[in-house]
């Protein structure tokens, strides 16, 4: 064999090993990057959001030791035959009506089950206000007019250094931030590489400089926003947000599985919008949630902060959906008490406090953007709780 050739065979082999090499080391990024570009395939969708954990970087959320709450059972009910039609459509993968405290109705669709952890998505956002006011309340956290650097030096220099902890609660930073999820190169899809590749939220958002408005101004829902909101929560209390939500939220709860946060590379949770619990646990606090924080005989969250945050007081456009501290209110019709929780591809925990309805729903709804979706989803939950 010529000695060129030689050369070049033993140059290809040398680079197939290297190759071969750095796949290796790097297997875990290369398989968590291929599971974000694949999340939202048609054919995995509902197995990928009940299987988070197998994609992605995760840290539990102990329960405690106490026994597990009951949801105690009411009678159960008929659903309306628009619902039955809207399952189908908006691929609802779960479905739980609460009356006056007990469970009327509770099913599970497209081969999942009771016991599967689904990802929240953007309702982690409430959880995380929930647990905002219970440290209001301590006093860990002095103000929410307190500017975020006052807890996270950091962001010094970067879009957040004038944003207070109530411009980031009502997403109204002012950061230039783009949350289109069909757009790969969006913030929020660069945002999931570098959860997928094992990177810092931290650094991601101080790395953020631009904006096209003053704090306070204009909501413009940013997901990034609620990330800031976590990093003053570790920052006022030097514990993680997993733990705390352990403590104040899941165990007053009696959560019947142990939830889990999906997590970035330095183990921070990815609080806004990586929460994953069974549909239950989601009634669960919904429950808590409508009965203005109290569960079982305890204050769990302060009602006053309830009321605060459920109110529409940020500075959305006219027309829109109101907007609270990280909770929504209907644009339309709305009632004093009626409000919710929301997370893309149709994620909802529905709260209607005057008719004492909660309903706690999940799906993998691949259209859930398209017009009209939204509004429509909560057309069907008001039926459902009108129908009560």
């Amino acid at each position: 064999m010529p000695r060129f050739i030689r050369i070049t065979l033993r140059g290809v082999v040398l680079l197939i090993l290297f190759i071969s090499a750095i796949a290796l080391w790097k297997r875990e990024e290369i398989t968590r990057l291929l599971a974000v570009n694949s999340l939202f395939n048609a054919k995995k969708i509902v197995h990928n959001f009940s299987h988070m954990n197998e994609a992605f970087l995760n840290t539990p959320i102990p329960r405690g030791q106490g026994a597990v709450s009951e949801l105690v059972k009411g009678n159960t009910i008929e659903l309306p035959a628009e619902v039955e039609g809207w399952i189908k459509e908006r691929n609802v993968t779960s479905l739980i009506v609460l009356k006056d405290g007990q469970m009327v109705f509770e099913d599970y669709y497209l081969d999942t089950h009771a016991d599967d952890l689904r990802m929240s998505w953007s309702v982690a956002k409430s959880f995380l206000s929930a647990l905002v006011g219970i440290l209001l309340e301590e006093g860990a956290i002095a103000s929410i007019d307190d500017p975020v650097i006052k807890y996270v030096p950091s962001l010094k220099g970067s879009a957040y250094e004038d944003a207070s902890l109530r411009n980031v609660l009502q997403m109204s930073s002012g950061v230039v931030f783009d949350e289109d999820y069909l757009d790969k190169d969006s913030d929020i899809n660069r945002m999931g590489r570098t959860i997928a590749l094992g990177g810092s939220l931290d650094d991601f958002s101080a790395s953020l400089k631009d904006s096209f408005v003053k704090p306070g101004v204009e909501m413009q829902y940013v997901s990034i926003d609620t990330h800031v909101v976590g990093m003053v929560v570790r920052g006022a209390t030097g514990r993680t947000v997993a733990d705390l939500i352990s403590e104040k939220i899941v165990t007053p709860l009696g959560f019947e599985k142990q939830p889990y946060y999906v997590t970035d590379g330095e183990g921070v949770a990815f609080v806004l919008g990586g929460l994953n619990l069974t549909t239950r646990d989601y009634a669960r606090f919904g429950l808590m949630i409508a009965q203005d924080g109290q569960y079982g005989g305890q204050q769990v969250v302060p009602k006053a902060w309830l009321r605060a945050s459920t109110m529409a007081t940020a500075n959305t456009k006219e027309g829109d959906r109101k907007y609270g501290y990280q909770w929504w209110i209907p644009e339309t019709g709305a009632t004093e008490g009626e409000f919710f929780a929301l997370g893309v591809y149709g994620q909802y925990i529905y709260i209607n406090r005057p008719l004492g309805v909660v309903i706690a729903s999940n799906a993998a709804d691949r259209g859930f953007k398209n017009e009209g979706v939204g509004a429509a989803n909560i057309e069907i939950m008001r039926l459902i709780a009108r129908g009560l």
